[in-house]
């Protein structure tokens, strides 16, 4: 005990800073609390507290019935010391009475947002939901709401995102404990709806829930007696791997969907290529996949110093959230010299002045940021931004060169004081966005402590074999940040149903109501993979008619369009067919650039012979050898 004591006193110093630091810091974070509305029922979550959360007050500007009834307000996560810690929900009915009914076999639906740190009240408003806010503010409703196909929760988590709550000290420390949360909530919630408890719950994301679901799912797995059925998960576009494999990798691939990024430059490919080959982005996928991917590493630029967080790879893979920061605050240019430089001398310094073989020292392996700067300093109509204060790159959508972007904000609905209180909504806090506390992080960061679900995916998929759930993972082929290639290679270094990866390369076209081609979709032991034409980051956002197919089809339905087969024989049948011309890394998109000040767009397509020369140059290069004759 002596001796313990001595050797506390010695790293005491050191020890009482960071206690006083971490005090300090958790008294200078928000605090939040819920608000106790009018006839809140006593006691313990029941059907009794339908009526208190069900929204009866009009809403502003909203003249329509969005399908059923509306339910909003806070339930606790039910952490202990910290009963102020809840999750904020909107719940729309399928039809009317379908939430409360007392019997009912038929599926729900969640939706999360990502970030970290981003309110699920934007995929309500921008997204997927039955009230659309346009960029006027004005309000209507939206055709492909996903509550037109199952009664459907959007949820505001972590604690302290959106309208949900967290003392100052209660914030999440880690995704474990956003899984345990999130399990709390739902426990809940089964007691105010019961029928939920049984009903086959189908769980769906974007972004960084590529974070957010596996580890609620992992913490579901854990549990003897769950609160719920989850029967099958959906990750849009989710940042499931390192921030090099969803952000970095894909980079060639973005520029060969959209060669418009360097102006069909055949030269300034050939760049990008051997960039991609130093920096071991050029991954080789086979099927089923030969061997475990190797762990892709970050080569940080030698010529200049980058920020240091910059060089942690925790910090990389939020890096969704940090571009906006970082454009917002500055042009994204090239140094004053750089920017005085010709195209052609651009060219010729890069291309030629400096040594092959090598890593480019002036980008690294940052290949996404590389061509960013490219497209801006080089390429119309991304080159416009150069003149403006705002910046004009989309990584969610590559073929948006808008600038300044249409408004999208809901933080005047959710604010105003009748959707407050018709919501049930705290009055501790107002509603944003986008929350920077997260992790109980006094920066403002947000840097994720939790390893990347990659890590453990494979673990993940024979969990939820075992729990019979589905998974689906999908992406938008206008993607940049987190494109559809880093997507494919988490699949194919992952096991599942006994085999590493998918059998048979994605190559099966699915389509839409009105028959026409969609994307491309691969369906094998329970994991399906949807590969979206014409969408980015913000698939139901961007191709709301596609994205409801897609639910109803793929998530909430058994269409088994793109499924492998094999019959008595062993012959491997592919439903729906593949097609050679989809068997590519690459799904080309379309030839027009939309650009222009917010909702006033022109499109930009280069010449026919630009292309043209292009589509010969590209089957060339990517051509694979013939075979050696034997």
């Amino acid at each position: 005990m002596t001796r313990t004591k001595s050797w506390t006193r010695r790293v005491s110093t050191g020890v009482v800073t960071l206690l006083a630091t971490a005090r300090y810091a958790a008294s200078q974070l928000p605090s939040s609390y819920p608000f106790v509305y009018p006839d809140e029922p006593s006691g313990d979550f029941s059907p009794v507290w339908q009526q208190y959360f069900q929204v009866t007050q009009r809403l502003p500007n909203v003249t329509f019935i969005p399908g059923g009834r509306a339910y909003a307000g806070n339930l606790p996560v039910q952490r202990d010391g910290h009963p102020n810690n809840t999750l904020f929900f909107v719940g729309f009915e399928k039809f009317l009475g379908s939430l409360t009914a007392k019997k009912s076999q038929e599926p729900w639906g969640i939706w999360l947002n990502g970030g970290p740190g981003s309110s699920s009240m934007y995929g309500l408003f921008f997204e997927n939901g039955p009230i659309r806010i346009h960029p006027d503010y004005s309000v209507t409703s939206n055709d492909y709401s996903w509550n037109k196909l199952a009664d459907y929760f959007w949820i505001d988590q972590p604690v302290g995102v959106g309208y949900s709550t967290a003392d100052a000290d209660g914030y999440a420390a880690d995704e474990d404990q956003i899984g345990a949360d999130f399990m709390g909530f739902l426990s809940n919630l089964v007691k105010v709806f019961p029928s939920l408890a049984t009903r086959p719950l189908h769980l769906t994301g974007e972004s960084y829930s590529g974070y957010y679901i596996p580890y609620i799912m992992k913490a579901y797995f854990g549990l003897e007696n769950p609160p719920v059925n989850i029967a099958k998960i959906a990750i849009g576009d989710g940042s499931i791997a390192s921030g090099q494999v969803f952000e970095l990798l894909p980079a060639l691939t973005v520029i060969q969907t959209h060669p418009q990024l360097i102006g069909y430059d055949q030269d300034v490919y050939k760049y990008f290529e051997e960039q991609a080959k130093l920096c071991h982005y050029d991954v080789n996928l086979t099927y089923p996949q030969n061997g475990v991917i190797p762990p892709v590493p970050l080569n940080l630029p030698t010529q200049r110093d980058v920020p240091f967080l910059l060089k942690s790879s925790a910090y990389r893979k939020n890096l969704m959230a940090e571009l906006k920061k970082r454009y917002a605050l500055k042009k994204r240019k090239l140094s004053r010299r750089e920017q005085e430089r010709s195209r052609a001398a651009w060219k010729r310094d890069f291309l030629s002045d400096r040594p092959s073989g090598i890593i480019d020292p002036w980008y690294g392996c940052l290949q996404l940021d590389m061509f960013i700067d490219y497209a801006i300093n080089y390429t119309f109509p991304w080159s416009l931004s150069k003149n403006t204060s705002t910046f004009g790159f989309d990584v969610y959508d590559v073929t948006d060169a808008t600038n300044p972007q249409i408004n999208q904000d809901a933080s005047i609905f959710l604010n105003d004081p009748r959707v407050v209180d018709a919501f049930h909504a705290p009055k501790s806090k107002a509603w944003a966005e986008n929350f920077d506390f997260v992790f109980g992080n006094p920066d403002g960061l947000n840097v994720d402590p939790s390893t990347e679900p990659m890590n453990w995916l494979t673990e993940f998929a024979t969990n939820a074999s075992a729990h019979d759930v589905s998974v689906v993972l999908y992406s938008g082929n206008n993607d940049a940040l987190i494109a559809h290639r880093g997507t494919e290679v988490t699949i194919q270094n992952t096991t599942f149903g006994g085999i590493q990866g998918f059998t048979v390369k994605p190559s099966t076209p699915w389509y839409n109501d009105a028959h026409q081609f969609a994307g491309i979709i691969r369906q094998e032991r329970n994991w399906t993979y949807v590969l979206f034409d014409n969408a980015g980051h913000l698939v139901a956002a961007d191709n709301a008619p596609n994205a409801f197919v897609f639910l109803r089809e793929f998530v909430l339905g058994d269409n088994q369009t793109g499924l492998v087969t094999k019959t008595a024989t062993g012959q491997v049948v592919v439903i729906g067919g593949t097609n050679s011309t989809l068997a590519q890394d690459v799904l080309p998109g379309g030839d027009e650039i939309y650009y222009g000040p917010g909702a006033k767009i022109s499109t930009y397509v280069f010449p026919s012979a630009t292309r043209a020369a292009w589509k010969s140059f590209i089957q060339t290069e990517t051509a694979l050898p013939s075979p050696a004759a034997g």
